[in-house]
């Protein structure tokens, strides 16, 4: 089932998530929409936070960006209670979009490697190192189970110029091409 994806200036969107326990109800189920609602956006990753479930569960698929990210091919999983244990590397700049932030791309600076510990759908736990667009991805959705968006990492500045486009976004005054809720 196609989720709507709540835009920025909602609330949700903003709390830190809740861990889950392996009998977390329809969790089957969530994952199947968080799926489909990914692929349908066009996106790359997609949070739970995003589609108004408050838990700690994102999914990544990076091989859409396999032809210039080469390590992004075939990228797909799903981390359930990720937490970053530890960021290093170089800092970069990609420019990063947000399904909850419609027509809005800016350059982000992160770290270029993330050590995560995390959960897959099974509840079996790992503990890796990711770098590179994985890294970024995982950074980028890790980031709304925190309660932050990639906006929140812009100099002053750019939040200042981009303020306009943000206030439009928070009343839905965006045209997006998938269900959106303010």
């Amino acid at each position: 089932m196609l989720l709507p994806i709540y835009l920025y200036g909602s609330s949700t969107l903003r709390r830190q998530a809740e861990p889950i326990t392996p009998g977390y109800p329809n969790l089957k189920q969530l994952l199947s929409d968080l799926w489909e609602t990914l692929y349908h956006a066009d996106g790359v990753g997609l949070a739970a936070p995003q589609v108004g479930v408050n838990i700690r569960l994102f999914v990544v698929d990076a091989d859409c960006l396999s032809g210039k990210y080469p390590d992004g091919k075939g990228f797909k999983k799903v981390f359930v209670n990720a937490h970053v244990l530890e960021e290093e590397g170089d800092l970069w700049a990609y420019e990063e979009g947000c399904l909850s932030i419609p027509k809005v791309h800016e350059d982000v600076k992160r770290l270029a490697r993330v050590h995560l510990r995390y959960c897959d759908e099974h509840f079996v736990e790992h503990d890796e190192w990711f770098d590179g667009i994985r890294a970024r991805v995982i950074q980028h959705e890790y980031d709304h189970l925190e309660g932050r968006l990639f906006v929140d990492k812009l100099p002053s500045i750019r939040k200042h110029l981009l303020k306009s486009k943000l206030l439009k976004v928070s009343k839905g005054e965006v045209a997006a091409a998938y269900r959106t809720k303010t």
